[in-house]
């Protein structure tokens, strides 16, 4: 989620015109609310989409004080479980409740997430919640921030550190990454509430927020927002491979372009039922009177195929999203 160089950003909070498709699949997915930065997870025969809530009023840039859950079992209908977790539930924490990832390990769900923390560690954080349901009740897990602003002191801005991305290797150890800027990568000790070892840079070209990992036969992803500023005035998605998360990290091009009305760009990727999907969001819905803006966002899916070399197949963002064949 970018969050720097706001009199800029302002520019970007154009009004967007009145989206009303109402096939089940069509993009965006969720319409009576304004959501971003999806984060879907795998869970037996359903897929649970974890979400922040837009709730900019008017010209305001970003409100966010909820992260909501859905699921489906077919990809089309989405059942509303409501709010998991509130920002006020990490009492360190003072407000923004933004990007955020689960996942389920050792019986439990855990979800990341990134926040403001209070004047006692200036700057951003990321969070870390524990559940026995995928749908919650989420409490805070450890009492304190996970990451904070003063652990990557290399980093050239107080909101580096947001947008955590979570991923369990083949050995059995759960990794995080996040990042705005620069992108970090960590280790989880086995009790999910620690960083075990160093924490290493592997910022790949036009790097800017949103990073998500995945991986697919050999390959592993690391996928991101990015922002060529020479170019483009927009964040697109791009990615990087490699075969191992320890790297090296090969840059391998933009994957989908800029989400429509919309600055920012957040996507989540994962397989479900044999096919794979990509979650981006853009500002493309309107509720009554509330047009589509910079803190008034909507989740949209599409399917995701892949060549034989393992790179992924460029993804054309569309309306009728995976309503249609």
């Amino acid at each position: 989620m970018r969050r720097s160089h706001l009199p800029f950003l302002l520019l970007c909070a154009i009004a967007a015109p009145a989206f009303s498709r109402e096939v089940p699949g069509a993009n965006p997915i969720i319409r009576d609310k304004f959501t971003a930065d999806p984060a879907p997870m795998v869970d037996g025969e359903r897929l649970y989409l974890y979400v922040g809530h837009d709730e900019a009023q008017r010209d305001e840039m970003f409100n966010m004080r909820e992260w909501l859950v859905y699921s489906t079992t077919d990809m089309k209908h989405w059942t509303d479980h409501g709010p998991i977790m509130k920002v006020s539930d990490f009492k360190w924490a003072k407000k923004d409740a933004w990007a955020s990832q689960a996942i389920k390990k050792n019986g439990k769900y855990w979800f990341y997430a990134a926040v403001e923390h209070d004047e006692t560690h200036p700057g951003k954080a990321i969070a870390v919640a524990v559940s026995d349901t995928p749908t919650g009740p989420f409490v805070d897990a450890r009492g304190s921030a996970l990451i904070t602003n003063q652990m990557t002191p290399n980093g050239t801005h107080s909101w580096e550190d947001i947008d955590p991305t979570v991923f369990t290797d083949d050995e059995g150890v759960t990794w995080i990454a996040w990042g705005n800027r620069q992108c970090y990568i960590a280790k989880l000790k086995p009790n999910m509430i620690e960083i075990d070892g160093p924490i290493r840079e592997i910022t790949p070209p036009h790097f800017e927020e949103g990073p998500w990992l995945h991986k697919r036969d050999k390959l592993y992803y690391l996928t991101y927002a990015s922002l060529d500023r020479a170019t483009h005035r927009d964040e697109r998605i791009s990615y990087a491979t490699a075969t191992s998360l320890e790297g090296p990290w090969t840059y391998r091009g933009v994957l989908a372009g800029s989400g429509k009305y919309s600055f920012t760009i957040h996507a989540g990727i994962v397989q479900f039922k044999k096919q794979w999907y990509i979650f981006l969001h853009n500002a493309a819905l309107a509720i009554g009177d509330m047009n589509g803006a910079i803190g008034r966002r909507a989740v949209t899916v599409e399917r995701l195929d892949y060549n034989r070399d393992g790179t992924m197949r460029p993804v054309i963002q569309t309306d009728e999203g995976v309503s249609t064949p």
